[in-house]
């Protein structure tokens, strides 16, 4: 059996939209308010996204149109695996990525991309079972591929899963909760959560691109939800976006309006994970010429003085925040609880900004108890 996508018997779960069958994260209405290339191509890779669909078929496929991030001059980065979920169990791939690949290349300081299409890719996956029973399946798509679908091919009739019975659970984050540094789509910390929690994850974490934006701001409003979480911080470093001055009003105004649309809603406002590069030392931040395999930081710490914004400063304003706003369903957490120096020791970030793949399931099950305290 073979369906064009998008169709009604496979649900393409975690996406605002639909273009052509390449999911977006965000509703349509906010493109004409994204500020460059870079939020474009982050906000287009499927983070969180997943197919959902019933069948008693051992093996489907499917047809995609791929492009993988190429940060200029460094070639294009490994294929990402597809994670398959049947009845709740994760099913182990031997090798599930896309069989071909256009390229984005990135020029991360300009913002700037340019697109080099390649031919569509087919992706195998195997389900398990003996071809007689109907399971759930869910497909989950890399998080960090732009993958356009264009059909998926079974060797059994597909039909609708039911919907989700589960507390819906909207997130939004900077590049580790986009996914950089897990494994696959599921080993992402946000996604290790959700599956421990028992929740129904809206994945609205933009690598490099968590710097306060309204148009975020009023996506979540207008959506429903069940939980808020708010991870802010890092790349209003990275980017030196914003200065002390007018960091807490930014913070105070996008919490205003999430709360426009979601008044009692369980709120989570987290700080950074512990970032020994920019602790006490500002931004901007920059992949370091010398050996591109690493970030630096040209800020200094004499700046902080004249209100540019540390990870220190930036967790002691975000606990005023939620100390100061009389908010009962307003919780702060404070990132280094979840990743801290103890854990830098043992799994420390290579690239002197993104966990690797331990320090993602890590994060992801200490957040997960925090998820099951607000449902308490």
């Amino acid at each position: 059996m073979r369906i064009a996508l998008p169709d009604p018997r496979v649900e393409i779960r975690g996406a605002a939209w639909l273009e052509d069958g390449l999911p977006h994260r965000l509703p349509a209405w906010t493109r004409s308010q994204l500020p460059d290339d870079f939020m474009a191509m982050v906000e287009s890779q499927p983070s969180g996204v997943r197919l959902r669909l019933r069948t008693a078929a051992r093996s489907v496929r499917l047809d995609v149109q791929v492009l993988r991030v190429a940060v200029d001059p460094a070639p294009p980065a490994e294929p990402q695996p597809y994670d398959v979920v049947v009845d709740g169990v994760v099913v182990p791939q031997s090798s599930a990525v896309a069989s071909a690949a256009g390229v984005f290349l990135l020029e991360p300081l300009a913002g700037t991309t340019s697109e080099r299409p390649g031919p569509a890719g087919v992706v195998e996956l195997a389900l398990g079972g003996d071809g007689t029973v109907e399971r759930d399946v869910e497909i989950w798509l890399p998080p960090g591929e732009t993958t356009r679908l264009l059909a998926l091919t079974a060797d059994a009739p597909v039909s609708a899963s039911a919907p989700v019975d589960a507390p819906r659970w909207v997130h939004h984050g900077s590049s580790i909760s986009h996914g950089a540094g897990a494994a696959s789509a599921l080993g992402a910390w946000p996604m290790v959560a959700a599956r421990a929690a028992g929740l129904d994850l809206v994945n609205l974490g933009f690598s490099g691109n968590a710097v306060l934006d309204p148009f975020v701001a009023r996506a979540i409003r207008d959506q429903p939800a069940d939980v808020i979480t708010l991870k802010l911080g890092i790349n209003v470093v990275n980017h030196d976006a914003i200065h002390l001055r007018a960091f807490a009003p930014a913070v105070h105004g996008f919490l205003d309006t999430v709360r426009d649309g979601h008044p009692t809603t369980p709120l989570v406002l987290v700080s950074p994970l512990l970032c020994p590069l920019v602790e006490t030392t500002p931004g901007p931040t920059s992949l370091d010429p010398a050996d591109p395999s690493v970030f630096r930081t040209t800020g200094l710490s004499s700046e902080v003085a004249d209100g540019k914004l540390t990870l220190t400063v930036i967790r002691s304003v975000l606990r005023t925040i939620v100390e100061s706003r009389g908010d009962d369903a307003l919780t702060y957490v404070d990132g280094t609880t979840l990743y801290g120096w103890s854990d830098w020791d043992d799994l420390p970030m290579r690239d002197q900004m993104h966990p690797d793949a331990d320090a993602h399931r890590l994060i992801g099950t200490r957040f997960a108890a925090v998820l099951r305290a607000l449902r308490a």
